[in-house]
């Protein structure tokens, strides 16, 4: 998935894991109830990122993003600093 949007400097592009509708013991959440997903997936890097990269499962700060919609798709953008880890 190609993004419209080129990163700059330090800052990362990605967009959100959907967040989980099922409690694993089967409950289903309205969607009133669920937490905004801290996880995401990056699309794009900026030149001065080190150490993530295109295609990178990243954990972020809560606060820490811009959001953006664009042709109905929600980007975050952010700082490499305000990403805590990669997943796996």
């Amino acid at each position: 998935m190609s993004t419209p949007i080129k990163p700059l400097a330090e800052r990362v592009v990605a967009v959100r894991e959907e967040a989980k509708n099922q409690t694993t013991s089967g409950l289903y959440l309205p969607d009133s109830a669920k937490e905004k997903p801290v996880s995401a997936k990056v699309l794009a890097v900026g030149p001065d990122v080190k150490q993530i990269k295109v295609g990178d499962r990243i954990v972020y700060k809560e606060y820490s993003p811009t959001e953006l919609k664009i042709s109905g798709t929600e980007y975050i953008i952010l700082k490499e600093e305000d990403v805590l880890a990669t997943i796996a």
